[in-house]
């Protein structure tokens, strides 16, 4: 692997054959392991088996693995090659517009046909279902990245697709709607009339806006109704953050290149799997002594990490996924309809909830207005507009290198720019409109959901 020379570098590529050959599983490091899941049906601790109503056997396997590494098979990565290695940039534009001496860098995911980094588990997703006789897949989306991967991985391995689209992004974002369609997906508005979970969600409430909760439940419920069919999710999960750590796996290898290493990394966070994917192969490194800060920026609107609580929560609204241990603002809880519909989860994933309660990442909200104003100064140093998820990564790299500017300190600042926001110009027009409104989390809400937290004695 050739050095390059730090000091003009713009742009940062691997070579196909440096694409990862395993996935990191940072469970096997982690000094603390996540607590284990429960059962909503028994409130007992989940057998393995009683997953295989909704997931193949060989991802139930990597969801309970403690192995460092797992093997990726040759045919997810010939997908991958379809894009990966995926580019590491310099942000030489925004450096010279902060006039900050702070060296950024980050990883843009947004590069395959989906603009995100969803495709990563969508495709081994896919695979391991269709190998293991699976007809078709249900699953949720939020701001309709991860649909748009499943939709595009099951058309690839011919399988059939039902997306459940969080009703406020349904609206909000009709081509991404209509993206998923053109890979095949069956999309439908959540909460639906479709599954007894929608139907109750609706007859308290005729106007819900809906969330992913919701949406998980009814794709949960699909799932488990029909034999010909599994569940996905594009996040959360331990096997999906461990297939997001090809993202980090690549820019250890790119920053190697030209000498250079994090002293900060950003990524954005709603359940977990972009954070875990740019950030856990540096933690492994953390865990060996060397000093690297993890930061995963969340929305102030959902601010599950900075205010929810770390205890056993259902993993969806009508509590049919399973009970994980995680900081949650509580099942039940709805957010407000912020534009960055991919992180307005309640929950978090189990791995990133433990690594936060044990002190070894950190965490931060922002609203959205200072996200999108963010977001434009990217796309004007940058040229590359960005969605309004990874932005929040964005604002938080931005106010560290002016605190590194004020300091008069050097600092090596790495973000993961999951994806584009060319779906997303309708949030950029409220931005532009002055129709944009940050919207601060609801205390009564949180509190109220907070009380029908599952009892679980652990």
């Amino acid at each position: 692997m050739s050095k390059l020379s730090k000091k003009d570098v713009v742009k940062v590529l691997l070579d196909e054959d440096e694409i990862p050959r395993q996935w990191y599983n940072i469970i096997a490091d982690m000094p603390n392991k996540p607590a284990p899941y429960y059962s909503p049906m028994t409130g007992k601790l989940l057998e393995p088996g009683e997953m295989q109503a909704i997931f193949p056997m060989e991802l139930i396997q990597q969801e309970m693995t403690t192995e460092r590494f797992v093997d990726i098979p040759r045919e997810v990565r010939e997908m991958y090659r379809q894009w990966r290695p995926s580019p590491l940039y310099r942000a030489r534009g925004l450096e010279k517009k902060l006039d900050t001496p702070a060296r950024i860098y980050y990883k843009y995911e947004g590069v395959n046909a989906t603009g995100s980094h969803k495709l990563n588990t969508s495709i081994p997703q896919a695979y391991y279902n269709k190998t293991a006789g699976i007809k078709r897949l249900s699953t949720e989306t939020g701001a309709g990245q991860w649909g748009s991967a499943l939709s595009l991985a099951c058309n690839h391995f011919g399988l059939d697709c039902t997306v459940y689209m969080v009703k406020v992004s349904y609206g909000q974002k009709p081509y991404r709607r209509s993206f998923m369609q053109t890979f095949g997906a069956k999309v439908i508005a959540s909460p639906s009339n479709l599954t007894n979970s929608g139907r109750s969600i609706l007859e308290k409430d005729p106007d819900c806006t809906g969330s992913l909760g919701i949406a998980i439940s009814e794709a949960v419920e699909d799932a488990a109704t029909h034999e010909d069919t599994n569940y996905s999710l594009g996040s959360v999960l331990n096997h999906v953050c461990m297939h997001q750590t090809v993202i980090g796996l690549e820019a250890k290898k790119q920053m190697e290149m030209i000498d250079e290493y994090p002293d900060v990394i950003f990524a954005c966070c709603g359940g977990g799997s972009n954070f875990a994917g740019i950030s856990f192969p540096f933690l492994m490194d953390k865990f060996k002594g060397t000093k690297v800060r993890a930061v995963a920026v969340e929305p102030a609107a959902c601010p599950t990490l900075t205010k929810g609580v770390f205890a056993y929560d259902y993993g969806d609204t009508a509590r049919v996924a399973p009970i994980a241990k995680m900081y949650t603002l509580g099942h039940d809880f709805v957010p407000a309809s912020i534009h960055a519909g991919g992180l307005r989860y309640h929950g978090d994933s189990a791995i990133v909830s433990q690594l936060y309660h044990d002190g070894l990442i950190e965490a931060q909200a922002y609203g959205q207005k200072e996200v999108f104003e963010s977001a434009v100064l990217f796309a004007r140093t940058e040229g590359i507009v960005p969605a309004p998820e990874s932005s929040h990564a964005i604002c938080a790299a931005i106010k560290e290198a002016l605190k590194v500017k004020e300091a008069g300190e050097e600092k090596v600042i790495l973000f993961n720019l999951s994806g584009h926001g060319y779906f997303d110009f309708s949030a950029y027009d409220g931005y532009f409109s002055g129709l944009l409104e940050d919207v601060e989390y609801s205390e009564d809400a949180i509190k109220s959901s907070m009380a029908n937290l599952p009892k679980i004695e652990a």
